[in-house]
């Protein structure tokens, strides 16, 4: 069972959205941060910019950064090639396969203008030019969407996140080895003042550990000052049907149970 501390504050559904794909890429945030929103910062990109994609057919007026040190021309020419290599041994007959082949012309079109793809690794101090740290990103920047899937590296941030926190509309984290960070997540819950926690998920692909707790989680906090939500814990039943869907088709989603 997960702690009570990580039962998100009761929002009603109707104030929920699911932005992106029903599937991973895909988060629930409030609806109303759909129009507070000036910019998405996102932090990790892997091949998916579904959500960012979708967010903007709601709100034209918002521009997209991105901050991934991996997805270089080397990324791009590896993909490719693997998946042209399954094309031709028939592992990618379906039609949305095919189209995955050539993810690098909508990568392309999709961060161009103001939207910007920068080639730095998110860390807590950067040391070079190939590195940024949140302080830097966030320096100039207000209302805001954070978006944080970095693979296990979310928890060197943490502090900078609450220092920025009044910047922050609201924020998407993915936390990983839940069981190895449980505590660094419950204290980041605990001391936050203004982003306060509205939503939970598991993602499935990741499965569970020895306890029975997902091995990682995703995680939506508000500002506050910014979205009104009651101060009182939820009691719904996670995933949510209609806005939670599982990340990995192939497996169950996760149900998740606190300790009360």
């Amino acid at each position: 069972m997960l702690s009570e501390i990580l039962k998100p504050l009761h929002v009603d559904n109707q104030d929920l959205i699911r932005i992106g794909p029903n599937f991973d890429g895909g988060y629930v945030i409030h609806s109303n941060t759909l129009e507070k929103i000036n910019k998405i910062i996102t932090c990790g990109l892997n091949d998916d910019w579904e959500f960012e994609k979708n967010f903007i057919r709601h709100n034209k007026n918002v521009s997209v950064h991105a901050y991934d040190h991996t997805v270089d021309s080397d990324f791009w020419i590896k993909r490719f090639k693997k998946d042209l290599k399954h094309f031709f041994l028939l592992k990618k007959l379906r039609l949305k396969k095919i189209i995955k082949i050539f993810l690098y012309f909508d990568y392309k079109n999709f961060f161009k203008k103001k939207n910007i793809h920068f080639l730095k690794k998110i860390t807590k101090n950067s040391k070079n030019l190939s590195e940024i740290s949140i302080n830097e990103i966030l320096y100039n920047e207000n209302d805001v969407l954070l978006k944080v899937d970095i693979e296990g590296n979310e928890y060197e941030i943490l502090e900078e996140i609450k220092v920025n926190e009044k910047k922050i509309v609201s924020l998407i984290i993915e936390f990983h080895d839940i069981n190895r960070n449980i505590k660094k997540i419950e204290n980041f819950i605990l001391e936050n003042q203004l982003l306060k926690l509205i939503h939970i998920h598991a993602n499935n692909f990741a499965g569970i550990n020895n306890n029975g707790n997902p091995n990682v989680l995703e995680l939506t906090f508000v500002n506050i000052e910014k979205i009104k939500i009651l101060d009182k814990k939820t009691k719904k039943k996670y995933p949510i049907d209609s806005l939670d869907f599982k990340n990995y088709h192939r497996k169950p989603d996760i149900e998740l149970n606190f300790n009360e």
